[in-house]
């Protein structure tokens, strides 16, 4: 039997809630044996002029890197730096003992790119109606330390 609760929809950020929701999660993997990583990256790209060109923002979580967003702005495209993004990020996995890098994007976004990359793809959440295909990627690396 499920005992009744009230359910409250919060209109705003509530950082004390995502860090009370992350403690219980945190908790019970650690529990398991599995407890998260708490290391969160962040990346910036800039130009010559010092000028932001695009960033990355990701997670280790159980040995796995995550690229929550990796963006470049529109003017700077094309010049290889979502490249040298993923290139630092894989980089400082590997530095870091994890066994690999995943992310996600939508179907009309990057996927092609991530294929470029070395990516491979490992799931989809389906289109329907008008909400795109979400496409989930990874790269896993051998023992050797280089990327597969």
């Amino acid at each position: 039997m499920t005992d009744p609760v009230h359910i409250e929809l919060l209109e705003n950020d509530d950082d004390l809630l995502a860090g009370a929701v992350v403690a219980i999660l945190d908790e019970a993997a650690e529990g398991l044996g599995h407890p998260f990583e708490a290391r969160k990256v962040q990346m910036r790209a800039l130009d010559a002029d010092g000028g932001f060109v695009g960033g990355l923002i990701g997670a280790y979580l159980q040995r796995w890197f995550f690229v929550k967003f990796l963006a470049v702005a529109p003017e700077a495209r094309g010049r290889g730096i979502g490249a040298q993004l993923l290139a630092r990020a894989e980089a400082l996995a590997l530095e870091d003992g994890l066994v690999g890098i995943y992310l996600d994007t939508f179907e009309f976004q990057a996927p092609r790119f991530y294929l470029r990359e070395g990516y491979r793809e490992i799931g989809r959440l389906p289109k329907v109606g008008d909400a795109p295909q979400r496409i989930w990627f990874a790269k896993e690396f051998n023992r050797s330390g280089s990327t597969t």
